[in-house]
């Protein structure tokens, strides 16, 4: 059992779980799953559901409903304490870690189904005939949008391992060129007879 907060931390721990579950469509959950993460990530010791349930106003069925998509999504590990029958649960306390966790999870259950129903798209340009002028635009349109998705996923899937603290000194140093490389781009940029 965590052990009595001072009334800053509680603030603090309170004004932060309802920012996450503000923040949770952004990242393609739901708000009580992102509080119950919040709550688990501001506290230094595991807590059980009744904790959980009690600190957030929730139901037991909806608390272990996401408990149990978090671990899935691996945000939280369950805890068991000798002696104790109860389940006990921390999150994940690597910001590093957890971004890319979400950043992962998006791709796999918003943008797989996007890139694989635009292929079934495309698909639809195989059947019958040659196709009319305006066929083949919109045909080419839906292949750079698919180009651009799987470059997208080869991207993510090449640099998420890199995004970690120890990596910092290296992430830094990639926005850096993209960063000169972007005011390169507006240099290059014409400029009026009368600058």
């Amino acid at each position: 059992m965590p052990e009595e907060r001072s009334e800053r931390y509680k603030k603090a721990s309170e004004q932060f779980v309802l920012l996450w579950g503000e923040m949770a469509s952004a990242w393609g959950i739901n708000k009580t799953m992102a509080q119950i993460h919040a709550l688990l990530y501001a506290e230094s010791e595991p807590l059980d559901t009744d904790t959980i349930m009690e600190r957030l106003h929730i139901s037991r069925g909806n608390a272990n409903m996401n408990l149990r998509n978090l671990k899935q999504w691996q945000l939280i590990n369950k805890v068991h304490f000798k002696g104790k029958r109860k389940d006990f649960y921390t999150a994940e306390k690597d910001v590093w870690n957890i971004v890319a966790i979400l950043i992962h999870e998006r791709q796999q259950r918003e943008i797989a189904p996007i890139q694989q129903n635009l292929i079934e798209c495309l698909e639809l340009f195989e059947t019958g005939s040659d196709l009319t002028e305006d066929e083949a635009d919109f045909k080419e349109r839906i292949e750079n949008f698919v180009e651009f998705l799987e470059m997208f996923d080869r991207f993510t899937k090449a640099m998420l391992p890199y995004i970690n603290k120890k990596n910092l000194k290296f992430l830094k140093k990639l926005v850096k060129l993209a960063e000169a490389h972007q005011s390169l781009k507006g240099s290059d940029e014409p400029t009026s007879a009368n600058s």
